[in-house]
């Protein structure tokens, strides 16, 4: 089988697709002798369109029509004859900045379902976009401030220097005379154990029982305190998925059947866990932030294997926190959808780098 293609047969190839993706019918040599700028007949067009058919680039899906991509035709495409432009990915972030500029003071989860909506609107599929884990930022330093003789405000700051704060209620009998020096206390107890250390781990690994027994009736209130910290930074399910654009999917012609689409639906109203593994998926040699194209027969799961996913990271502090990304038909506009991608992951990244 050939894999190595000249010139030619690379602009064969990508004019094929590129029509396919466009009109969804098979295409012939006149649709690409036509549409396509050739300089030569459509008898040389079409032996090099059965030449990639011989190599399992292009397939005929009945005897008497034109040809389709296979899987490893879009494979080839992707990998070697599109580049997703700049003016592209540039056009869908002003796109997001001029819909989400307006989202004010929106929760995180406001704003996450926002983008969704936005990126299905881009891309033509349905967007996938998983809740930001917070809780791999680091804790950098905790402090304990008196604010009155009867309250105190608990402080955390990452190792992002992002900083989080909630009050806490102490007893009207608390001595305000001592206070200041039992905080101080406090505070090398809780830096002692926790700096370095996740946000998952706050309420973990604190050993309560080190604490001499006067300082035993601030545990509970801590505790609660540190409870209240860790919903702050994570106020959305880790793994939680914001989905839009089922609409979009229908209005595709591999989906006019119910019968078709009733396997996807499935799995992204009962089977979520099963699709977080795929998309938050990255190869050990890929680069920060790089895109993931999965296109039909690459994906393990067999609901979504007449479909293209296409998924990267957001960040925060450049560690990786959720993921982005659509799925379509693997006849999709790749370019657009990339491009559209990428320029979510980069918005949420500098939206979660200033939450």
């Amino acid at each position: 089988m050939k894999t190595k293609l000249n010139a030619r047969e690379q602009k064969v190839l990508w004019a094929t697709i590129d029509c396919y993706i466009a009109k969804a019918e098979p295409v012939g040599s006149k649709a690409l002798l036509e549409g396509y700028n050739f300089d030569i007949s459509s008898a040389t067009i079409r032996n090099v369109m059965s030449m990639l058919d011989r190599s399992g680039l292009l397939y005929q899906p009945h005897t008497s029509a034109g040809r389709v991509p296979s899987d490893s035709g879009y494979r080839v495409y992707v990998d070697e004859l599109i580049n997703p432009s700049s003016e592209l990915t540039d056009n869908a972030a002003q796109m997001l900045q001029s819909k989400m500029g307006l989202s004010g003071n929106n929760s995180l989860e406001q704003i996450l379902r926002g983008v969704a909506q936005i990126l299905a609107t881009l891309s033509g599929c349905i967007a996938l976009i998983t809740a930001p884990d917070m809780q791999t930022v680091k804790i950098r330093h905790l402090q304990l401030v008196m604010v009155d003789t009867c309250k105190v405000m608990v402080v955390a700051v990452s190792d992002a220097y992002h900083t989080a704060s909630v009050m806490m209620d102490l007893p009207s009998e608390t001595n305000a005379d001592l206070l200041e020096a039992e905080l101080q206390i406090l505070n090398n107890f809780l830096n002692t154990h926790l700096r370095d250390k996740r946000w998952s781990d706050l309420t973990s690994t604190l050993q309560w029982h080190e604490l001499d027994s006067k300082f035993q009736q601030y545990a509970t209130l801590l505790q609660q305190s540190l409870q209240q910290l860790m919903r702050i930074y994570n106020p959305v399910a880790v793994g939680h998925f914001f989905i839009s654009g089922m609409t979009e999917l229908l209005r595709q012609p591999e989906f006019t059947q119910l019968s078709q689409i009733q396997s996807v639906i499935q799995l992204l109203e009962a089977d979520q866990a099963s699709l977080l593994p795929l998309i938050f998926d990255r190869p050990e040699s890929s680069q920060p932030n790089s895109v993931t194209v999965k296109i039909g027969s690459e994906i393990s799961l067999e609901p979504i294997k007449h479909c293209t996913l296409i998924s990267t990271t957001y960040s925060c502090d450049r560690t990786p926190v959720g993921s982005v990304g659509v799925l379509g038909p693997t006849r999709l506009d790749y370019e657009r959808a990339i491009a559209s991608v990428q320029a979510v992951a980069t918005h949420l990244s500098e939206l979660i780098g200033q939450w």
